[in-house]
């Protein structure tokens, strides 16, 4: 049992300098802390990250130190007590921290990894997605694609085979990058992939050529507007009928493998038209569902999506991440587990992907608070069995 005898709080920087929560908790076990990322590209369903503020947050959670000094901590159900006092007080990413830690200190009291609160007997390790080339609001200049991410997915045997993989093919498109885009400048985005002036085609023929399979965030929410997606490089409009179109084709001559909220937000029926149109890809939903169960279950009932963005801090509690993951896997439904724009060097996002059988983890190729996430799902794997 582990009992909190206090809790605070404080901000820290983020991956993009920008201020985020971290959570520290006194328990029988020792102290533990815990961070929050923070999203950029953020869809309108999302939990709001504080209930106002983030210095809001940070006074409150003093406020409640004490509130949690009757509860013993045992098993990972038992994180609904904190729900239950912080619900309404707090926001996703403050409750999203304060779970966190309170897993490292009960995985520590009982002698086990945080992984195995989760599911003791989990045995799949998730497949790498990382961000090669980025666009869309993850990147800074002026002229760039309108997809937010293009994504390397290989699917080597083991974990450490997929990071050397998508590192090497991160690399060879540096290399492509300079020789097709005269505004190369070897720059990197909020999530340290390549910034380039050149659109989603001229991205794709670049990595159609690296072997390795890929996958686009189309983030197409951040480009939709009156019932037009807003195209830039190069200008032009589309309708939701010629945006079927479009991305078809994509899927079609690029091979694409995974194909990310390419639709917008509330466009449940478009999805469901794309998935149906291609069985054997994965048709993801991010802004669509929010980590949201019932967003979800409307997902699941109009078939919109074959693959679901999991990503703890959008919805805050981490019972409700156990219930999609869940309803995710009763409807074959592929999971994601996902880091943000904003990060830190929190790693626990690993624990919870293998934790809850996830089919991919997304977190970037390079930067240090990616690859603390990467390394420690290679850790677990190289400790698995022992």
């Amino acid at each position: 049992m582990v009992l909190i005898k206090g809790v605070s709080a404080k901000s820290i920087p983020d991956s993009r300098n920008e201020k985020t929560i971290e959570i520290s908790i006194d328990t029988s076990a020792g102290v533990f802390s815990a961070s929050s990322p923070t999203g950029k590209s953020t869809g309108k369903y999302e939990a709001k990250p504080y209930r106002k503020l983030l210095d809001d947050d940070i006074k409150k959670i003093k406020e409640f130190s004490d509130y949690f000094s009757k509860d013993a901590m045992d098993k990972f159900d038992d994180l609904k007590a904190i729900e239950d006092v912080l619900d309404g007080h707090v926001g996703a990413n403050t409750k999203f921290a304060f779970e966190s830690a309170v897993l490292k200190a009960m995985a520590k009291e009982h002698g086990k990894e945080i992984w195995q609160l989760i599911n003791k007997n989990a045995k799949k390790f998730p497949r790498l997605a990382g961000n090669c080339v980025g666009g869309g609001k993850h990147s800074q200049s002026e002229k760039k694609p309108d997809f937010q991410e293009f994504l390397l997915i290989p699917d080597k045997k083991t974990v450490v085979e997929n990071f050397e993989a998508m590192k090497k093919g991160k690399n060879s498109a540096e290399k492509d990058l300079e020789d097709s885009d005269e505004k190369f400048r070897g720059e990197k985005n909020d999530e340290d992939a390549w910034q380039t002036s050149l659109n989603e085609k001229e991205v794709l023929e670049i990595l159609k050529k690296l072997g390795i399979p890929p996958g686009v965030d189309v983030a197409s929410s951040g480009f939709y507007s009156r019932k037009k997606y807003l195209y830039k490089n190069p200008m032009l409009k589309r309708n939701p009928e010629e945006q079927m179109d479009y991305i078809s084709n994509l899927i079609r001559n690029f091979n694409l493998f995974y194909i990310e909220d390419p639709f917008d937000e509330d466009d449940f029926e478009s999805f469901s038209e794309l998935t149906k149109k291609f069985p054997n890809r994965l048709i993801v939903g991010d802004d669509l569902t929010t980590t949201n169960y019932e967003r979800v279950k409307k997902a699941v009932k109009m078939k919109s999506v074959s693959g679901l963005i999991v990503k703890p801090n959008q919805i805050g509690s981490l019972i409700e991440v156990k219930n999609v993951c869940e309803l995710a896997k009763k409807n074959n439904i592929k999971i994601i587990f996902s880091h943000r724009s904003g990060e830190t060097n929190e790693s626990v996002l690993a624990d919870l992907a293998f934790g809850f059988g996830a089919d991919f983890l997304k977190c970037g190729i390079t930067g240090k608070e990616r690859e603390v996430k990467i390394k420690r799902l290679i850790e677990i794997e190289k400790n698995f069995g022992n």
